[in-house]
């Protein structure tokens, strides 16, 4: 037989596109259409429906960027079309290949109640089924211009990206606003059409199966009459039937579909206009659960259900309903989709804490697997987090997108820095954005990693990133491909469903140790300082909020604000969002979350003042003023207790001395540390008299800022790629460099646009560098980092990360190490040799990178780390980070992990100094001879009101524990509890203590009840 497939495959792809595909809908006619421009913000519903209508054409432009239109359609059903399905098909000017990046629409019945959302792959409304003749249609359609930012030709710099930059030139023109009958029959002929196609692309040529098809295809077109395709769609639809109904192999893959819409809480848009993209995609998926009985929808981020409670609660009160019929799945049980590897150990606990709470409180529903398929890498405390928030499976999909290393598992347990161990699932078909196409199925089957030890994967099937969600289209696949020849079975169900199955037949999965890195998007570590450094501070506030309002609580019987903590936890979670955080959204996103930062900051200072003045009290009435020293951090300074205070505290260590340098510069000392400056403003010194070993490699100067060219190859504002490093500029000329009032040493610098000024401080009694950084940034395509070359040999370094730390490799033996040529550190990183080490602490920033070089002539090891400060990409954010920022570091000579753990709270909490009369004995306190490594990340009271006093603690250092939790108040009785508060077990109290012993890396929440 000759080889005909290429003529076949041709003829089928004209015949769809040209014939079949337009007698979907073989007859139309146009509705009339009017509209109101929203001025501004958008507006209610109510008010979008009221608004004054203008006629206007198919054709016509409409829409400036982020505007908002509200279309009336009105017409009438001829009577012709009695009996007929009808349906109105409404493009504001799609571009197809863009669901959820440009215009959407959300349509309402006259009353405002919603109907279903509008987008690029979804253009069409059911009116009726049998409709009579003489109908009236009218409906509304709240539209919003939403402006293309990524485009064809990507990360190309816009100013769309903010409204108070964006043009007003309308950006949309209505293409079509008909009704029109939908001819089923052909639709379905269009389906199976379709699968056929895309699985014969899939079989190899030598396979029987492509032949069948192909033949079938061939008879089914030769038995359409191009001229009456409805009329003979059947007759073509039944050539079909052999081998549609063709049952798959026993031995064929099994993919769980679930009905899904990753929509990103603000990227390419601002968080209000998240708000009506999930009220548009649940809208449509309510809408197509009533119309197909074996779908399942899955959604995830409370935040994004707490959304359309407050803002569509006609909307809410649909999802609620299919939330209740158990076909739309609430998932993932965290507040939103977060970044992983910057929220702080407390934030990242609370992600848990107020997604799960809001899904058991609003659904009953307790979350069982945390759903995080589009963030950039995942921490190793997230197992242990996961198992404490009483979930057990954990799914991601974007490890696929590594540059370097293909990940060697797509089942497998999750073993977390704590030995903690997750079932976890990384779905083959390498998209969560499934269409269900026969591409995409057949990649899931050849790529997954588990064949012959499972046999089942996940597919989330929808389109995402900005909304959409499943189609009816992505149903009738599903249901073609649920048992037939050639492909994997697909299914649609619940995710819980697929994770218990795939447990069951592959409970020995592999276990995968340690952080899941993405090899890809590091720069989202450094990129918009502002929104880093913004959460940074809120987390710590909220942690002294939380502190001083529960001592003053139960010493002062100061009102606990629950409310406003609630609330304020919410704001700092929503922009822990992986497109927030990471710095990767439009201006319009960063610009307002800077002005949240600086309320929730003005809050919670406010909170925290009326707190400690209600502890320190009063001082003597006409006696001399009193100053009381709060200490937040976890550990004790200066006579100050952890999570105490201390009235009227002495001086503490030696008198710094600041001498002038042979050869220029000036020598810092304090009796344990000399610090030599240069002439050049650099750390060429820092010598620990104690140990007599100097810290700062020979030759090398510390504190030294350098400058690289920074244009990746591609999605600016994520990556940084290896090759920045290629070209470097050490920013050594110095402007000024003198002694300042205060004992530091005061430099500045200018280079390019930008200048940079910094204090060099030794402070007393403290073996301890201290730099405070402000840097007037006016550059582009530029990397800043600050780098500190150290006398140490080592093959790994140790940075900080949630309830712990973590190893990574100094060196590059392999692809695997080579590749986290950028990694995450929280307030410290830590390098050392046997009995002596250094640690580099900061308040703000995230990104780091460690290189090893041996000196000439085998004169010993440099180790240098490197602090990232700043970036200038242009996409999204055409100016991001310009102006001025503030960060301070420290280096830390002869430190142990345990001193890089409180320097690196001491640098985040500093002390607060109010007038008052005594000292505050801290709630709790951790004793014991292990009470170094024990670390209190909260005090606080329970959420429930009970004014029961929470405690939240942790193994610092990687080993085991034992100690006393200590209370500052008659305790009546103690529970282990979850991160929820509930609890687990009984802890013994035995006067006015609670026995812990501790594994490394454990998490321990205690809830104590007041006598």
């Amino acid at each position: 037989m000759h080889n005909d497939s290429t003529i076949t495959e041709a003829r089928l792809k004209r015949v769809l596109d040209e014939r079949i595909r337009p007698a979907v809908y073989p007859e139309s006619v146009p509705l009339d259409v009017s509209v109101w421009h929203a001025p501004g913000e958008p507006v209610p519903v109510t008010e979008g429906i009221a608004g004054e209508r203008t006629p206007i054409a198919v054709g016509s432009p409409w829409g400036p960027a982020w505007g908002t239109s509200w279309f009336t359609v009105s017409g009438t059903v001829p009577a012709a079309w009695a009996g007929r399905t009808v349906e109105a098909l409404l493009d504001l000017g799609f571009d197809e290949n863009m669901p959820g990046f440009q215009c959407e629409g959300l349509v309402y019945r006259p009353d405002g109640s919603p109907v279903k959302g509008l987008n690029p792959r979804n253009q069409w409304v059911r009116i009726g089924e049998r409709v009579a003749g003489g109908e009236e249609v009218l409906l509304h359609v709240e539209a919003s211009s939403n402006p293309v930012i990524l485009d064809y030709q990507p990360f190309v710099p816009t100013e769309l990206g903010d409204r108070e930059t964006a043009d007003d030139a309308p950006r949309y023109r209505l293409v079509r606003m008909d009704l029109a009958v939908f001819d089923r029959t052909v639709w379905e002929l269009v389906q199976d059409l379709e699968v056929l196609g895309q699985l014969v692309t899939e079989l190899s040529a030598d396979s029987p199966r492509r032949w069948e098809i192909l033949r079938a295809v061939g008879r089914a077109l030769d038995a359409v009459d191009l001229q009456d395709v409805g009329g003979t769609a059947e007759r073509a639809r039944g050539e079909l039937a052999g081998v549609l109904a063709a049952p798959a192999h026993a031995s064929a893959h099994r993919i769980s579909a679930v009905g899904h819409a990753h929509i990103d809480s603000a990227w390419l848009w601002p968080l209000r206009e998240t708000v009506r993209k999930v009220a548009r995609t649940t809208s449509n998926m309510t809408a197509l659960l009533e119309d197909e009985p074996d779908f399942v929808y899955a959604m995830s981020q409370a935040q994004q259900f707490a959304w359309i409670k407050e803002h569509r609660p006609e909307v809410y009160a649909r999802v609620k309903k299919a939330v209740a019929d158990g076909r739309f799945v609430p998932v993932g049980g965290m507040w939103v989709e977060s970044d992983t590897n910057m929220p702080g150990s407390e934030a990242l606990a609370r992600q848990f804490v107020h997604g799960k709470r809001f899904f058991l409180e609003e659904f009953g529903i307790e979350t069982e697997e945390v759903w995080l398929p589009d963030t950039f890498g995942y921490s190793a405390a997230l197992p242990q987090l996961v198992k404490l928030a009483g979930a057990k499976w954990f799914l991601t999909q974007k490890i696929s997108w590594s540059q370097t290393n293909k990940f060697p598992h797509h089942t497998f347990w999750w073993e977390g820095l704590d030995g903690t161990r997750v079932f976890t699932h990384f779905p083959p078909i390498d998209t969560y954005n499934s269409q269900l196409s026969g591409q995409e199925v057949a990649h899931a089957v050849r790529n997954f990693q588990e064949k012959g030890g499972a046999t089942r994967s996940l597919a989330p099937t929808g389109w995402g990133d900005g909304g959409g969600g499943t189609t009816r289209e992505m149903l009738a696949r599903a249901k073609r491909l649920a048992d037939l020849e050639g492909s994997a079975k697909v299914v649609f169900e619940k995710p819980s469903a697929f994770f218990e199955k795939a447990h069951a037949e592959y409970a020995h999965a592999p276990v995968w140790a340690g952080e899941l890195y993405l090899e890809l998007h590091r720069a989202t570590l450094t990129s918009q300082a502002r929104t880093k450094q913004g959460n940074r501070r809120s987390e710590h506030l909220l942690r002294e909020a939380e502190l001083w309002t529960a001592t003053a609580a139960v010493r002062a019987g100061f009102p606990y604000p629950y409310e406003a903590l609630d609330r304020l936890w919410k704001t700092v979670l929503l922009h822990q969002f992986h497109d927030i955080l990471p710095g990767t959204s439009i201006a319009w996103v960063h610009r307002e979350a800077a002005r949240t930062y600086a309320e929730v900051a003005a809050e919670l200072e406010s909170v925290i003042g009326r707190a400690l003045a209600a502890l320190a009290g009063d001082g003597p009435a006409g006696g001399t003023a009193r100053t009381v020293v709060f200490n937040a951090a976890p550990h004790g300074r200066g006579g100050a207790p952890a999570h105490g205070a201390v009235a009227d505290r002495p001086a503490v260590g030696e008198p710094v001395t600041v001498a002038e340098r042979e050869g220029g510069g000036y020598v810092l000392d304090n009796g344990l540390l000399r610090v030599g400056i240069d002439a050049r403003g650099l750390v060429v010194s820092v010598y620990d008299l104690r140990t007599g070993r100097e810290t700062v490699a020979p030759g090398g100067a510390a504190n030294l800022l350098q400058l690289h060219q920074d244009f990746p190859n591609m999605w600016d504002a994520w990556d940084v790629d290896h090759f920045y490093r290629n070209t470097v500029t050490d920013l050594t000329d110095v402007d000024v460099l003198e002694r300042a009032d205060d004992g530091s040493v005061r430099v500045v610098r200018r280079f390019g646009a930008s200048r940079v000024e910094q204090r060099i401080a030794l402070p007393a009694g403290e073996r301890r560098v201290d730099i405070a950084t402000e840097v007037d940034w006016h550059e582009t395509e530029k990397f800043l980092k600050a780098a500190f070359p150290l006398d140490v040999h080592t093959d790994r370094v140790a940075a900080e990360t949630q309830f712990g730390h973590l190893y990574r490799p100094a060196h590059t033996n392999t692809s695997w190490d080579a590749a986290k040529f950028e990694a995450c550190a929280h307030r410290f990183v830590h390098v050392g040799e046997p009995g002596w080490g250094v640690a580099l602490v900061n308040d703000s920033t995230y990104g780091y990178d460690v290189t090893r070089a041996v000196r000439e002539g085998g004169a010993g090891t440099t180790t240098t780390v490197r602090l990232s400060l700043l970036r200038a990409p242009r996409f999204p954010d055409p100016r991001t980070d310009q102006g001025v920022h503030r960060f301070r570091y420290a280096l830390v000579p002869g430190a142990s992990v345990g001193d890089a753990v409180r320097e690196g709270y001491r640098i985040n909490l500093p002390e607060r100094r109010v007038p008052g009369a005594a000292g505050v004995e801290p709630l709790v306190s951790v004793v014991g001879d292990d009470a170094d490594a024990v670390v209190v990340s909260a005090v606080k009271l329970a959420d429930d009101g009970s004014g029961d006093v929470v405690v939240r603690l942790y193994e610092s250092l990687g080993g085991r524990a034992r100690v006393r939790l200590a209370a500052g108040f008659v305790v009546r009785s103690a529970q282990v509890c979850d991160l929820l508060e509930r609890a687990l077990g009984a802890a013994g109290v035995e006067e006015g203590a609670v026995r812990l012993a501790l594994r490394p890396f454990e998490v321990v929440t205690l809830r104590l009840s007041r006598a």
